[in-house]
């Protein structure tokens, strides 16, 4: 039995990161902002900022906050701003 284990601990171990989430940062080409998205971006309707997909959520959100200073990404206007 614990061998049982061991071998299912390992399994789950190496399939782990494919259950993984993965976050991109998405630029809307017409309108120039930058969304935090779940999917690779296709590249017609959304083009992929960066070449790197990010472990995380806040990840993603510091890169899309260092992609508008660099000016890669449209800045929201004060209506278009998220909460927090």
């Amino acid at each position: 039995m614990p061998r049982f284990f061991a071998a299912a601990a390992v399994l789950l171990a190496l399939t782990s990161p494919a259950w993984a989430a993965e976050y991109y940062l998405a630029k809307d080409p017409a309108t120039g902002k930058c969304d935090v998205v779940e999917e690779k971006p296709d590249g017609t309707k959304a083009i992929m900022v960066g070449t790197q997909a990010y472990a995380t959520e806040d990840e993603a959100k510091a890169a899309r906050k260092a992609a508008k200073k660099a000016g890669e990404c449209k800045k929201a206007s004060k209506e278009e701003k998220e909460p927090g």
